[in-house]
């Protein structure tokens, strides 16, 4: 459950966390009812943008990315900034995993 945790400890705390690089998983946001998602973080996407430079969302290929897919193309629709990135030919295991957090590590220090 590590995608789900870091999305349930940085967008509850968005005063402490600036990159949040969420792998193998979209959490459980309803893209239905992003506003209401996390106390209302995608509410303001200004706000949002302001607050967090790097939002990641990284899946592998054969585990099913669709979900993760929509999240970042509905985020992307309400104005909140996100990179989507999906490891090819990787299902939910290291490798993909290893391959977001290359992804994601250079996106820190830009």
């Amino acid at each position: 459950w590590g995608g789900l945790q870091t999305f349930n400890i940085t967008l509850n705390n968005l005063d402490k966390f600036s990159h949040i690089g969420g792998f193998s998983g979209a959490g459980m946001i309803n893209t239905n009812q992003l506003n209401e998602a996390y106390n209302g973080v995608f509410k303001d996407p200004i706000a949002f943008n302001e607050k967090v430079s790097v939002f990641f969302l990284g899946i592998g290929s054969e585990e099913r990315p669709e979900r993760t897919k929509n999240l970042s193309e509905a985020l992307q629709k309400a104005g909140i900034n996100n990179i989507y990135y999906e490891s090819p030919g990787t299902a939910h295991e290291f490798l993909t995993w290893r391959r977001c957090l290359r992804e994601f590590v250079p996106l820190l220090f830009k």
